[in-house]
């Protein structure tokens, strides 16, 4: 299997490595991840500046192509300009904290998994649960086996898999639980200060996520030590609401503006 590993964090992120280090033992392995972090960068492409990659050793001589773009970029440039054949999977991670719920749409980690689900080739972003003290490697060594289980089950074309681990040893995991996104809102917060020239500025940053209590849910599932796994498609078409606003004849507001015209 040919595997491509990007990140929000950027190259020199630990969670990186630690999925490199496992994945490469069966697999054959390229990383091509931004050259700084990227977090909460959502979906963004560049455009208005020329990106460039550039080999780098890291990490005992490990090798990776740094980018001066975002995670989606990553994606773009691995499969139209640097590898010679397109990826069987990318697996973007292990991002530092969870990904959780409506975060899924603010997150450049996610987000290159969806890019990969776009092109067809199966996408999986990992996160653990934690921005403090985290077990990388155990999470890497899950996540290792995992990805050789999708890969022989396949996904649906446009449908990728967020992922979030629990920051503890594999033997205190509750289990694995395939869970839903959660819909409830961060509790957003801005801290209002003023700078030495007395103008205003603020610091954005979100307080408590908070979750459904339902184990169903990917976050109530994650808090009580569960992996959870969330299928996500990228078509977002509200198929429901489709069929309602046929009924709305909207035709009649072309029509009546032609005849006011």
């Amino acid at each position: 299997m040919n595997v491509l590993l990007t990140n929000d964090d950027g190259i020199r992120a630990e969670g990186l490595w630690a999925l490199y280090k496992q994945i490469a033992k069966n697999h054959i392995v390229t990383v091509i991840a931004p050259d700084r972090e990227r977090s909460a960068v959502g979906h963004a492409i560049t455009l208005d500046r020329p990106l460039r990659a550039k080999r780098v050793a890291l990490h005992n001589g490990m090798m990776g192509y740094a980018v001066t773009g975002t995670p989606a970029d990553c994606i773009k440039l691995g499969i139209y300009e640097i590898l010679e054949d397109r990826p069987d999977m990318v697996v973007a991670g292990i991002n530092r904290g969870a990904n959780l719920g409506i975060n899924v749409n603010y997150s450049g980690t996610v987000a290159a998994a969806k890019e990969a689900a776009l092109y067809g080739i199966i996408g999986m972003s990992v996160s653990i649960g934690s921005r403090a003290t985290q077990r990388f490697d155990e999470a890497a060594a899950f996540v290792a086996e995992f990805a050789e289980t999708v890969f022989k089950k396949g996904l649906p074309v446009g449908t990728f898999l967020n992922v979030n681990i629990p920051d503890t040893s594999l033997n205190k995991i509750a289990g694995v639980r395939v869970s839903r996104l959660s819909l409830e809102f961060f509790s957003d917060k801005f801290d209002k200060r003023i700078d030495p020239r007395d103008n205003i500025y603020y610091w954005q940053g979100p307080d408590n996520q908070r979750f459904e209590q339902n184990l169903d849910v990917d976050g109530s599932a994650l808090l009580e030590n569960f992996i959870t796994i969330t299928p996500i498609k990228c078509d977002m078409t509200d198929y429901h609401m489709l069929e309602d606003m046929k009924k709305w004849d909207l035709d009649a507001t072309v029509r009546r503006r032609g005849e006011a015209s």
